[in-house]
């Protein structure tokens, strides 16, 4: 018989300013780090009103994780220090490995409407922390959806549903990240691979996750689940829209500090070494 999963635990995001002074809402993040490995931090960024975010996240540099950017709504340009260049549109997303290290700025582009989106940063196992940086842009037109029967509507942005895969590829963990639309009253399940962490992030309407349907899950909310073989979802009387993620934990020791994550102090304070005597960048 198959399990469904049960929830394990919840988590409202909390309004916070990040970069030179971004203001969003973080989803989980530092204090978390063991309970949802192999994912490190989620931001759900998002304003009708470009003060919030127009100051974006000047250079900086990241080592030993990825940086996945989702983008519902709106711009964001991006530049490295290898001469990588881009934009970020709505519908697009780009995962990018920085691996032994990369030196990047995100900068928002002044939108009239209202400009939203999600970072998702997922830690690599020490063999792969040096591996060389690398980034997947997919474009919108890029993301396959599926409608189904019901009418719900998945972008399938990594991992498989339904026969059909999502264009990123070769991530050390076997992600999944999907982006669920549910009608009103119609239910959604998904079989997810045992053992692996597996939560879903709310943005839009409200709904149930798990049989027994007695917690209602509001926007802005994190489910996490317990171990099992798929999940359920139910929209109540509006449609329900939320994130689906899912990795394969890690279980190695962390050592974190801003926008670098390690496995040991001593390797932490090597990279920042590199950082402030210019050797940081190890691989064009």
């Amino acid at each position: 018989m198959v399990k469904t999963r049960r929830i394990k635990t919840i988590m409202k995001a909390k309004p916070t300013i990040e970069g030179a002074g971004v203001r969003l809402k973080r989803v989980f993040g530092y204090h978390e780090k063991e309970l949802m490995d192999p994912f490190l931090l989620l931001d759900h960024f998002g304003s009708e009103n470009p003060d919030d975010y127009m100051k974006g996240f000047p250079w900086h540099p990241h080592r030993g994780i990825e940086t996945i950017t989702y983008m519902i709504e709106g711009q964001v340009k991006h530049e490295d220090s290898l001469g990588n260049s881009g934009s970020i549109e709505s519908g697009d997303l780009q995962w990018m490995t920085a691996g032994s290290g990369i030196i990047h700025q995100e900068m928002p582009h002044r939108s009239d409407d209202i400009m939203m989106g999600f970072q998702l940063w997922a830690n690599l196992p020490s063999s792969s922390k040096m591996m060389h940086p690398r980034y997947q842009d997919i474009k919108s037109s890029e993301i396959p959806e599926i409608v189904r029967e019901d009418g719900s509507s998945v972008r399938i942005i990594c991992g498989k549903l339904d026969g059909t895969c999502g264009p990123v590829s070769e991530i050390v963990t076997d992600p999944e990240y999907m982006d669920v639309i549910v009608p009103p009253s119609k239910e959604f399940t998904h079989s997810v691979k045992k053992g692996h962490t597996v939560f879903v992030y709310v943005f839009e309407g409200e709904g149930y996750f798990d049989e027994n349907m007695d917690r209602l899950i509001k926007s802005e909310h994190l489910v996490l689940f317990e171990d099992g073989e798929r999940v359920v979802a139910k929209a109540k009387d509006k449609r329900l829209r939320f994130l689906l993620v899912s990795g394969m934990p890690i279980g190695e020791p962390i050592a974190w500090y801003g926008p670098i994550v390690m496995n040991n102090r001593e390797e932490l304070d090597l990279a920042f070494r590199e950082y402030r005597e210019g050797t940081f960048i190890k691989h064009s």
